[in-house]
C-alpha cells in the first residue's frame, strides 16, 4: 500500500501551523495542501497521536481563512442541504462512499489503529457532519474525490488558489504572522 501523497513538514511548517491554530500543532506529517502562498492549509495528522489517542481526522483543515469561510457555510444551514442532497441521490451517497473508503486508505496506508478502523471523518459516508473534515479532504485529494467537499469549496468565500492570508494580519500581536504562514516577503 502507498502513503498518499503530501508535502513533508518542516519546522517552519510546523510553526506556522501553531500560529494558525493558536495552540502547538500535533503530530503533523505531513502537508496535506496548500495557499497559493505555500502556507500550509491542510495538515496530515497521524492516526494515532503520541500520546496513545486514536485521531481519525487524517487531513485536518488549519488555514484560518478557510476555516471561516467553511464556518460560515456550517452557520447557514449548509450541512442540512448537503444531508438531504446524500439522501435522496444515490449516485451521490455512491460517490460519498467512494470518498470515505479513499480516506480510509490514504489513513490505513499510514498506520492501523484498530479503534478507528473504520472511521473517517465529516460525518462519511452516512451524513454531512463536519464540512471543514470534507474540505480538508478535498483539498489533499484533489477535485473529484469528496463530492460534497467540492461543493462546499466551490460555494465557499475562500478559494486555495487566491492568497489572502495577508488580509489576517493585524496590528494585534496576537494574531497571525505573515511570515510564519509562509506568505512573508
Amino acid at each position: 500500500m502507498t502513503r498518499p501523497p503530501f508535502d513533508p513538514v518542516t519546522d517552519d511548517d510546523v510553526r506556522a501551523v501553531t500560529v494558525q491554530l493558536g495552540r502547538p500543532a500535533r503530530d503533523v506529517i505531513g502537508i496535506a495542501a496548500r495557499c497559493a502562498c505555500g502556507a500550509p492549509t491542510v495538515v496530515a495528522t497521524k492516526p494515532r497521536l503520541t500520546d496513545g489517542t486514536p485521531f481519525p481526522t487524517l487531513y485536518y483543515l488549519c488555514h484560518p481563512a478557510a476555516t471561516a469561510a467553511v464556518s460560515t457555510l456550517e452557520a447557514t444551514g449548509v450541512m442540512a442541504e448537503f444531508t438531504a442532497m446524500l439522501e435522496s441521490d444515490a449516485d451521490l451517497r455512491a460517490r460519498y462512499l467512494a470518498a470515505h473508503e479513499s480516506y480510509l486508505a490514504d489513513r490505513e496506508s499510514i498506520e492501523h489503529v484498530d479503534e478507528i478502523d473504520h472511521v473517517t471523518a465529516g460525518g462519511m459516508p452516512e451524513r454531512i457532519k463536519c464540512l471543514h473534515a470534507l474540505v480538508g479532504h478535498s483539498l489533499a485529494a484533489g477535485p473529484g474525490v469528496n463530492p460534497f467537499g467540492d461543493l462546499a469549496l466551490e460555494r465557499a468565500a475562500w478559494s486555495p488558489d487566491v492568497c489572502r492570508c495577508r488580509d489576517l494580519v493585524t496590528d494585534d500581536p496576537t494574531t497571525l504572522a505573515v511570515d510564519a504562514l509562509g506568505g512573508g516577503a
